[in-house]
Order: structure tokens, then C-alpha cells, then sequence
């Protein structure tokens, strides 16, 4: 596929993550690659070395005109961020930004966006089932649980069902064909409101990827590589996602707390990271005004200890469980 788009990427909450971990040295993993902004960031701010991580082939073929730049501190890996643990060790860094990528969204053979029409996709290594497939083969149940679930809309039956009836007549495999159901489906939205379909796309999104199954490997996979000190760096942009990243790391931060006051204290492992704050940071005025995209940015920051690596169950942290899962 031709790298079309040619309009500036601004990564999110730069600034502040560079300040965070402070100072960048060392070699760190940047495992959503996609335009490159956190990428040249880091180069640009000190880093010996960046791995590169993305699933989507289309994000390598970019940054040809301007890799060379790098030399050899700049390494491309095609592959997934939960495995980034057998692509490196003793990371000084870990940093991850879970928004889907801008140059996905302007690409419209791509069929992420809803504002544009190409084929029903969505599938960031342009590989296996897409988007279309979910759609047309999944059952209403599925469907209601998959919109509910990922995208947190709260008409997800009625769209299920809308979806089901439009199918029986002809296949759909276009994204404003299903906008526009999806939109028959709910009230018009008010001035300043999200367009009606974006939950829906966002939920196909994030089952067509495994999102939310990478985002827990992945943050196991981060305590698994980085060498102690090593700082992880985690942008989010919508709630699901920020619950898991707190979640994950209060618990790996040894401050999991009891359930009841009166049952006897749990005994914890040594912790594994040392959250710099509670708090997630946001974007600050000056970003907002350059940066409309960053205004539910949040970035949640921690140090990796020199205690062993473990796992965590998926629904400690928070991870939505489609039906039947028990991970």
C-alpha cells in the first residue's frame, strides 16, 4: 500500500513524558511505532537507541524517507508490543500510545474512520479477519457484547440487531454504510457531542486488534524487559484503557490494598514498579490549543524495582472478559 499521507503527525503529551523520565539515555522501545513522533522524540532527546515496534507494515514504509537520519540508534521491528520482551532486554524505557494512528484514520482503504468511506478493515497488521468479517459473521449476542463491552454504548442491542437485519439482505463491507445504521440506530447528536458511531467503530476496533488483550500482555511483557530504574511511559485515550494501565500498576507497585479493613493484611510481593504519581498527567493549555486530539490524553508513568517479574490475571485489572473468556 502507498504511503499517501503526507499531513504532520504531533504525538501526544511529548513534552511531558520527556520531562518524566528524565533523562532519556540508554536504549528504550517505543511499541506503537506508527508515525513516528515518540520515536524521533526520544532519538532527539538523548536515547543511544529506539526499537521500533508496530504490527502495521504501512508505518515502516513512512519513516523511510527520514530512518537514515538515525543511523543505527534507530531499530525497526515489525511484530506486536506483548512480545516486546523477546525483541529486547534490560530496556531503559518502555513507552506505549494506545490511540489509534492518525495516518490509520486518514487512510480511508484503511476503514478505520467513520467519516470516511473505504471497506469495513480496521486491522492494524493487515492480516486476518477483518472488521467486515466480525460484522457479517458474528451472532447479535456477540455483536451487543463486543459494542457493549469495548465501546460502552449503551444502545449496543438495538445497533446488534440493526446489524443482523441489514445483513440478511447484503453483506456489509462499507464503513459509512455501517455509520450511517448505526446513526438510524440512536438520537442526533448535539452540538459538540462525538459523531453516534463512534463507540461502535471503536469497539470493532478494538476486537478486530485484541487491544485490550495485547494492552495486558504488553504491560506484563514491559516488566519482563526493562532492567531496574527503567521507566514505562503509558498514554491512553479513553477510560477502559487508563482503568487497566492504573490498575496494573497499583497492583504492581505493591499498594493493591485489602479488600475489608478487618480481614488479616495481605502478605505482597516485593513491588515491581514505583508509580511517579497517582495522578495521571493531562495536556496542559498550550497543548490542548496545538493539539485538539490530546484532550483525553492521559499518561501514567512508573519505575521498574529490581524485583522478579510476575503475572497478573487479566480481570485484576480491570480487562473488559468477553462471555465465556476467564483469562
Amino acid at each position: 500500500m502507498a504511503a499517501t499521507n503526507t499531513s504532520p503527525h504531533i504525538p501526544v503529551l511529548l513534552r511531558p513524558i520527556l520531562e518524566a523520565v528524565a533523562p532519556v539515555q540508554g536504549t528504550w522501545l517505543d511499541g506503537t511505532f506508527g508515525a513516528g513522533g515518540y520515536t524521533r522524540g526520544f532519538l532527539d532527546a538523548g536515547a543511544d537507541c529506539v526499537i521500533a515496534v508496530d504490527r502495521d507494515p504501512l508505518a515502516f514504509e513512512m519513516a523511510a524517507p527520514w530512518a537514515s537520519e538515525y543511523g543505527g540508534r534507530l531499530v525497526m521491528q515489525h511484530g506486536v508490543f506483548s512480545k516486546m520482551d523477546e525483541y529486547a532486554q534490560d530496556l531503559d524505557g518502555v513507552v506505549l500510545d494506545l490511540g489509534v494512528s492518525s495516518m490509520q484514520l486518514d487512510l480511508a482503504e484503511r476503514g478505520f474512520s467513520f467519516m470516511r468511506d473505504g471497506p469495513l478493515d480496521m486491522r492494524m497488521s493487515q492480516d486476518g479477519p477483518s472488521a467486515a468479517d466480525l460484522v457479517n459473521e458474528a451472532s447479535e449476542e456477540e455483536l451487543a457484547n463486543i459494542i457493549f463491552l469495548y465501546g460502552e454504548e449503551r444502545a449496543s442491542r438495538r445497533i446488534a440487531k440493526k446489524i443482523v437485519l441489514a445483513r440478511e439482505e447484503a453483506p456489509l463491507t462499507r464503513t459509512l454504510e455501517l455509520a450511517k445504521l448505526v446513526e438510524s440506530c440512536l438520537p442526533r447528536p448535539k452540538p459538540n457531542q462525538s459523531h453516534p458511531a463512534t463507540r461502535t467503530f471503536q469497539a470493532l476496533r478494538i476486537a478486530v486488534n485484541n487491544e485490550y488483550g495485547e494492552l495486558w500482555e504488553g504491560l506484563m511483557a514491559a516488566e519482563r524487559a526493562l532492567k531496574p530504574g527503567g521507566k514505562l511511559a503509558v498514554v491512553t485515550f479513553h477510560s477502559v484503557e487508563d482503568r487497566m494501565v492504573k490498575r496494573f500498576l497499583t497492583a504492581r507497585a505493591g499498594a493493591g490494598g485489602n479488600a475489608n479493613r478487618f480481614a488479616p493484611e495481605l502478605v505482597q510481593d516485593a513491588p515491581q514498579f514505583k508509580v511517579k504519581s497517582r495522578k495521571a498527567i493531562i495536556a496542559d493549555a498550550q497543548e490542548l490549543d496545538e493539539n485538539p486530539r490530546s484532550r483525553s490524553a492521559k499518561l501514567r508513568v512508573a519505575t521498574r524495582t529490581d524485583a522478579p517479574a510476575g503475572s497478573i490475571e487479566a480481570r485484576a485489572i480491570g480487562m473488559p472478559m468477553m462471555k465465556g473468556k476467564t483469562r
